[in-house]
């Protein structure tokens, strides 16, 4: 696929990226797209660390907490496949400043929310508003860099998420000395507002490259093109118990399990937190790096997706054991492999055609932001179950039960990959 993506119209793409430059692309494409998706790495972690005061503040308990969070990931998930069809007729650029108006919608709602209801109607626009962060960022890629590239770009792009998660811990502890979590979230509307004012007047348009023009029904039988897909099915089980734990844990449940399991104070929390993402900065490069040399070195994409979650798993049973309850490492390991099957974006999307590919990625990303969205709220779910009535605080044994949970579902989806992956196609 490779070899056809890079011929025919994406000759004129070769010429308009010569003409425009690394650096012009880089500076005028990638930058401010990285500004959309820090900030919905940042309103997607930012509720880990203000976790505690939603709980004093709301009365609510594991399940309702759960719930209100992963309403963001209920919104984003709903809405992936209309964005796949909308990204592929108009374009990156349209699509993520327009959806980027939402989010600002959301967090303002958010701000002024005073009950579960209005703040989950507020969490979920600002998951509607952000559900192209990603995938309008890799049409984008695949558009103005070449195929060979984009294991690499992905990662380095996805640095930029391990940043805005970075500053939803340590950060954003300092700034609620200053500031109540409302007025954050009012800044945080109005810093929405200007990535995707940025986006609109400084993004260039690609012409019709890889713009479909198909009718709706065309479009929509794309996505059936998707899903008939020996290969997605073969990967999405360990996509989404990967990828979707990464997301549900990260965004909420290590907060609390670092307080409750570990002992620790707020402002120790949110150290450690600060810790994790800085760990998942670092990993997300070395994911592309992991990538890469499995490619030169002839073993594929395929493998790097099970080693990937062979290197994930381990930290989690390490933290299911409790083996350092107070340290941070445990978590900066989990942190740095959590988006190692991120690979998988750019294996699907090299084994479909370019104007298919926000409807590929769109495929997968519904599935894993709903896979995030169930596990943040079944943990939620098994702690009451397991200590139910709680005052707030959970038992380790509630915490082995939920996270032990989690890591049986991806050893299961890793056998389930290696067994189902389809022979003789591993490039894609």
């Amino acid at each position: 696929m490779t070899s056809a993506a890079e011929g025919g119209p994406q000759g004129r793409g070769t010429a308009e990226r010569r003409r425009l430059g690394l650096a012009r692309i880089v500076l005028l494409v990638l930058l401010p797209f990285a500004g959309g998706y820090f900030l919905s790495y940042l309103f997607r972690s930012v509720n880990a660390v203000i976790s505690g005061r939603l709980l004093n503040e709301l009365g609510l308990d594991a399940s309702a907490l759960g719930l209100l969070t992963a309403a963001y990931f209920f919104a984003f998930a709903c809405f992936q496949l209309p964005l796949g069809l909308l990204l592929d007729r108009y374009g990156p650029r349209r699509v993520q400043s327009c959806l980027l108006l939402f989010a600002a919608v959301g967090a303002t709602l958010f701000a002024f929310g005073e009950s579960l209801t209005t703040l989950m109607a507020g969490r979920a626009l600002i998951g509607l508003g952000v559900a192209g962060g990603l995938m309008a960022s890799l049409k984008a890629i695949s558009l103005w860099f070449p195929p060979r590239r984009w294991p690499l770009v992905n990662a380095c792009f996805l640095v930029v998420g391990g940043l805005g998660a970075a500053s939803a811990t340590a950060p954003v502890e300092a700034a609620l000395q200053l500031l109540d979590w409302r007025d954050l979230f009012l800044i945080l509307a109005g810093a929405t507002l200007v990535v995707s004012a940025a986006i609109f007047l400084v993004v260039p348009e690609r012409g019709d490259q890889g713009r479909s023009r198909t009718s709706l029904r065309q479009q929509v039988a794309g996505i059936g093109q998707v899903f008939a897909s020996r290969l997605f099915w073969a990967v999405l089980p360990l996509s989404v118990s990967t990828l979707g734990a990464g997301l549900a844990i990260q965004g909420l449940w290590a907060g609390p399990w670092l307080a409750d399991v570990g002992g620790l104070d707020s402002g120790a929390v949110a150290d450690a937190l600060l810790a994790l993402a800085l760990a998942m900065t670092v990993g997300f490069l070395f994911g592309g790096l992991l990538a890469e040399a499995a490619e030169r070195s002839g073993l594929g994409l395929d493998v790097a997706m099970a080693v990937g979650a062979v290197l994930f798993i381990l930290p989690q049973l390490a933290i299911v054991l409790e083996l350092a309850p107070r340290s941070a490492w445990p978590w900066m390991a989990f942190g740095f492999a959590s988006n190692f099957c991120m690979v998988i974006y750019p294996r699907l999307a090299r084994a479909f055609p370019l104007s298919l590919t926000g409807r590929v990625n769109a495929s997968l990303n519904v599935m894993v932001f709903t896979g995030a969205f169930v596990m943040q709220y079944a943990i939620g779910g098994l702690l009451d179950l397991a200590a139910p009535g709680a005052p707030g605080r959970y038992p380790p044994e509630a915490y082995r039960l939920a996270f032990g949970a989690v890591v049986t579902f991806q050893i299961v989806s890793l056998v389930w990959y290696l067994v189902f992956l389809p022979r003789g196609k591993r490039q894609g």
